[in-house]
This record gives C-alpha cells, sequence and structure tokens, in this order.
C-alpha cells in the first residue's frame, strides 16, 4: 500500500466530526478506489494518533474493533452488541459532506 494512498485515507477520517461516523468503502471511494475498503481497514491498523480510527467501521455499521466502543460512547454514540445504533442517521459520507 503506497504512502500517498494511506496519506488521502488520514486526511479524510480527520474530517470525520466527533459523534458521526463512516465506514471503510465510505473512505475508500472518495480517495478514489471504490473497491479497497479492506485496505483502508489495513491503513487504519497503524494510523497516527491523530486519525480517529474508531470512527470509521464496516458499512453494515458493526465495529470491527470491539476496543472502540468506549470512545465512540464517549462521543455520545450508542453501541448495542457491537452495533451503532442510529448508523444511518450517524453515518457521514466524505462524498457529500466534503
Amino acid at each position: 500500500m503506497d504512502k500517498i494512498f494511506k496519506q488521502q485515507i488520514y486526511e479524510i477520517t480527520r474530517l470525520i466530526p466527533k459523534g458521526r461516523v463512516s465506514s471503510y468503502g465510505a473512505i475508500a471511494k472518495a480517495v478514489g478506489y471504490p473497491n479497497h475498503s479492506r485496505h483502508v481497514g489495513k491503513a487504519m491498523g497503524g494510523c497516527p494518533e491523530d486519525v480517529p480510527a474508531h470512527r470509521v467501521i464496516s458499512s453494515s455499521g458493526v465495529l470491527s474493533v470491539p476496543e472502540f466502543q468506549k470512545r465512540l460512547e464517549a462521543e455520545g454514540i450508542t453501541v448495542e452488541n457491537l452495533r451503532i445504533k442510529d448508523f444511518k442517521k450517524l453515518f457521514w459520507n466524505p462524498l457529500e459532506e466534503i
């Protein structure tokens, strides 16, 4: 995975507002690689501290990293059984909101 691709992913992810979530697929589309959601997930694995990786989840609204639940709840997001409550309402689509 090239460095520029990762940097683009991190830049978009930093724009996700507190209390909102996006998906790996939406981030991939926003950086011009619509079928690379897994690569976005991999990039999140070693991302810098200032990248809110906890706000990027699966397109079904399920947390891929259970440890992120506390961070999301601290932002006012309700999580039940690792699923974001009101996912569609909280979803941040970078292609529509940037």
